[in-house]
C-alpha cells in the first residue's frame, strides 16, 4: 500500500522514525529535509529544513525523547560542492518539535 508520495522537492526516502504518537519521520536524502506524516491521512503535517541537502537519517534521543538528530552524508561530494556545503556530513539536534520519540526495542538474540 502506498503511504505517501514525496513531492518533487523531497527528492527521495532514505532513513526513518516513529514518534509516541504513532507518525512516520522521513529523512529526505538531497532534499535537505525530514518530513513528518500520518499514516492514516498519508499526508505530510511537518517539515524541518535542514542547512544542507544530503538528509540520511534521523531518530529521537535526549532524556525524554524530545530531541531528534539527523545526520547528513558528505561521501561522493567533489570539493566544489563540499565548498557550497559547509554543513555536509554534520549531525544535527532538532529540539521544540512538540512531539516525543519512543524508546527502541530490544530484541533477544
Amino acid at each position: 500500500k502506498l503511504l505517501y508520495h514525496l513531492e518533487k522537492e523531497e527528492r527521495m526516502p532514505d532513513g526513518m522514525c516513529i514518534d509516541a504518537e504513532g507518525k512516520l519521520w522521513v529523512a529526505c536524502i538531497d532534499g535537505g529535509r525530514v518530513i513528518r506524516i500520518d499514516p492514516e491521512t498519508g499526508k505530510r503535517i511537518q517539515t524541518v529544513r535542514l542547512p544542507t541537502p544530503r538528509i540520511t537519517s534521523c531518530c529521537f534521543g535526549g532524556k525524554d525523547y524530545s530531541e531528534m538528530y539527523v545526520t547528513s552524508a558528505y561521501d561522493g561530494l567533489d570539493e566544489a560542492t563540499l565548498a557550497k556545503e559547509p554543513h555536509a556530513g554534520e549531525i544535527f539536534k532538532i529540539t521544540g518539535l512538540g512531539v516525543k520519540g519512543i524508546p527502541q526495542n530490544f530484541y533477544a538474540a
